[in-house]
């Protein structure tokens, strides 16, 4: 038995303390099946794809246990799982990787078509549901449940990690990490000397910044309406910091990169902030979108200026990674002082004070909050 944060009802709307749409639950939780591991989960982080969830954004089966960036200890394997062992550190992934579908073989792990098909109906990549609230069935949020004590999950969403690492900052490389610096690193492949915004400054629009950083962009331009977050970036790195909503905001971020960033990477999920973005790319530049606007949104665009200005405008999930490549060198560059993941982190809780960690979190108070078990 394990207690979780269970989602019964969605959409759910603000005040979370008030309404509470995270139950905390006793659940059953099954021993792991072929391929799957058991994890007793340590530190988890707070990220907005998890109020997307609530408030509806992000339409997932309920009821659904929620939480999906995380890190813990292993703590039972199932049949098959032999290059884990009892006590391993690892962080938890959100997109399971089978290995042989199209998007797998081609090295897009994060593509993984059963993958996806699993996440979306609330279930392992294997099909099923190892979690049970009083014999009925509860769903796995994106293959992972991280708001819970412990958790069973794909091996394939596991990669090891070292032990030296503390829980806090390990569970950051699950989400806000692979995603932020990714979509700099991978999808962007940011080159040292080039200029980049990271429009939408949370955890993960900071963490593309560090990564920026660490790619050794010249300019770097934070955008974001919350005086708090651009005086953080500018902390770290950051040579600008805009804020969107004042008049002219586009046209200073082009005076001050001499006509528009080469890449342009936004994080806000939003429409308006994708739009942004867009604005501020210069001609032949890359805009980069990782931010998960709701799926009834719609980007209105000319396409000309695709054609006549040579631009690119190019979707990144989870920053286009492969995890089991890519946490241990961003684990590397965090131990080497080169992407300090650990000021992303700005809160911490107990599990039992959830919905109030979401309503700082929907209004902009906190970058990353972390639930400690």
């Amino acid at each position: 038995m394990i207690r979780a944060a269970v989602l019964n009802a969605s959409p759910v709307q603000p005040p979370f303390a008030e309404t509470r749409p995270l139950a905390i639950e006793t659940l059953t939780l099954d021993a792991p099946g072929r391929g799957e591991v058991l994890v007793r989960v340590k530190a988890a982080g707070l990220c907005h794809s998890d109020l997307s969830v609530v408030n509806g954004a992000r339409p997932r089966p309920v009821p659904m246990a929620l939480g999906h960036e995380a890190a813990g200890v292993v703590e039972a394997l199932g049949e098959g799982v032999d290059d884990l062992a009892v006590g391993d550190h690892v962080v938890m992934v959100f997109v399971p990787s089978c290995g042989h579908c199209g998007p797998c073989a081609e090295g897009r792990p994060a593509l993984c078509e059963p993958g996806a098909a699993a996440n979306g109906a609330g279930t392992l990549i294997g099909g099923a549901i190892r979690l049970k609230h009083r014999g009925e069935p509860v769903h796995h949020h994106i293959g992972v449940s991280a708001f819970a004590e412990a958790a069973v999950v794909s091996r394939n969403s596991l990669v090891k990690i070292d032990r030296d690492l503390p829980f806090e900052h390990a569970a950051l490389f699950g989400c806000a990490v692979l995603t932020g610096v990714g979509a700099v690193v991978n999808t962007a492949g940011v080159r040292a000397g080039q200029t980049v915004a990271v429009v939408g400054l949370g955890g993960v629009g900071l963490a593309a910044l560090l990564g920026a950083r660490a790619s050794g962009a010249g300019a770097i331009v934070a955008v974001d309406p919350i005086p708090e977050k651009r005086a953080l970036a500018l902390e770290l790195g950051a040579s600008h910091a805009i804020d969107p909503r004042e008049d002219g905001a586009d046209a200073r971020v082009k005076a001050l990169t001499g006509g528009g960033v080469d890449a342009a990477i936004e994080l806000a999920g939003s429409v308006p902030a994708l739009d942004f973005a867009y604005r501020i790319t210069r001609r032949g530049g890359l805009t980069v979108t990782g931010g998960l606007a709701a799926p009834t949104e719609r980007l209105a665009l000319a396409p000309v200026t695709l054609v006549a200005e040579e631009r690119t405008l190019k979707g990144s999930y989870i920053g286009s990674c492969i995890p089991s490549r890519d946490i241990p060198r961003y684990v590397a560059l965090f131990k080497a002082g080169l992407l300090p993941v650990d000021r992303l982190l700005t809160s911490r809780g107990r599990l039992d004070d959830i919905n109030a960690a979401l309503d700082a979190l929907a209004e902009g108070r906190t970058v990353r909050h972390v639930i400690e078990m």
